[in-house]
């Protein structure tokens, strides 16, 4: 496999990482109540830190041979 098509791969599990950030944090703020949601926002902004920082590296790596 090629740099660039791991770079296309990675970079999808970080858009996937935002999304799923996206609708945790939204199950949190909305249908959960006490404790189960602490622990499904700290889920969420885990996964929002990490497909941020997948993110960041993809952008900032520039463009493959």
């Amino acid at each position: 496999m090629s740099e660039s098509m791991l770079n296309m791969w990675i970079s999808f599990v970080g858009m996937g990482l935002l999304l799923v950030a996206m609708g945790l944090i939204l199950l949190s703020r909305y249908k959960l109540k006490g404790f189960l949601s602490a622990i499904v926002s700290l889920l969420a902004y885990l996964s929002l830190l990490v497909g941020t920082v997948i993110i960041f590296y993809i952008v900032f790596n520039g463009p493959t041979a």
